[in-house]
């Protein structure tokens, strides 16, 4: 596994790397699908996770909204007859942009709680990441929380027994945010203190350039592949995403470059929620094939949720 070493590129340079991979392998590639969902009372749901087995079926968690208000709910959402519907008596919560893990046979769900002015109902005075565990989502519970203003924060269970953590630590210095890592034995040291002291690691993001991690896969040599995101801001102040990856080893706390994974022309045109954020592609989570592909699930432009089949980009990190 090629450790990264030297400066960060910039978003512009990654996706123009981009770009060639695509130009080589041109008639391979395939179009993105919208998840259709209903049930919702017409407000949009983006920014899933992939779909994870509870009680014998697939139910993808979503966050849903209204079009102009960022007040979301994070609800799970089952298939049934091509569309995906909320799930009977499953719980509803006050959070955006879910995510799972399973840690030792548990469900650890999270998203971010987010607090609004008590004068101005739509300006958002900071937000933190909350957590749920139990071994069905009928029986989760709190049981931590991250820092304030840390979002991104994601749980992984090791090849030695031990809990992986990444997490967003922002600003780092001058720097506008950047992902960090740390270990911890149960999840009851998943502390605040734990999570603000998490080394971070270097040579990922430009000063002014921002990612995260969304999804954190232990692969066959004891390896995680990271699924995330890279972000910047052009001098219009339009917001680019862009679903990324890399390899991280958590022995020797070594990261590969970022490549970015896909591109929001790849994926069906749709709405926005707002212009700024028309090419904002989330990552939710990735489900590997085992024959070389993967799918990808992804919030498209603050408004759908979409999948995609691409080249597992993990397999490198295996070898």
């Amino acid at each position: 596994m090629q450790a990264s070493i030297g400066q960060a590129k910039s978003c512009a340079v990654l996706f123009e790397q981009f770009k060639q991979e695509r130009r080589e392998r041109r008639g391979k590639e395939v179009q993105g699908e919208k998840l259709t969902f209903s049930g919702v009372g017409g407000r949009d749901v983006y920014n899933i996770t992939a779909p994870f087995p509870d009680d014998g079926e697939q139910v993808i968690a979503g966050r849903v909204e209204d079009r102009s208000s960022e007040r979301s709910q994070v609800m799970f959402f089952v298939e049934r007859g091509g569309e995906w519907v909320p799930r009977s008596h499953a719980p509803v919560f006050d959070l955006q942009d879910p995510f799972v893990a399973f840690i030792r046979g548990e469900l650890v769900f999270g998203g971010v709680e987010v607090y609004f002015d008590g004068e101005d109902p739509h300006y958002v005075t900071s937000w933190r990441t909350v957590f749920y565990r139990g071994y069905r989502i009928a029986d989760l519970q709190p049981f931590a929380k991250g820092p304030l203003t840390m979002k991104d924060i994601r749980l992984v269970e090791l090849k030695n027994g031990r809990i992986g953590v990444f997490t967003r630590p922002m600003p780092v210095g001058d720097a506008r945010a950047m992902i960090g890592y740390t270990d911890i034995g149960e999840l009851e040291e998943l502390t605040e203190d734990r999570l603000e002291n998490a080394d971070v690691i270097p040579g990922q993001f430009l000063k002014v350039e921002w990612g995260g991690g969304n999804e954190a896969h232990l692969l066959r040599n004891g390896r995680i592949g990271v699924l995330g995101h890279i972000a910047c801001m052009d001098d219009g102040n339009i917001r680019h995403y862009y679903p990324m990856a890399f390899g991280f080893d958590p022995q020797s706390r070594t990261a590969t470059p970022i490549r970015i994974i896909a591109s929001r022309d790849m994926f069906p045109d749709g709405p926005a929620k707002r212009l700024d954020l028309v090419d904002v592609l989330f990552s939710g989570g990735l489900v590997r094939h085992g024959d070389g592909t993967a799918t990808l699930y992804s919030g498209v432009s603050d408004a759908e949720a979409h999948r995609i089949e691409i080249e597992d980009p993990f397999l490198e990190y295996e070898k």
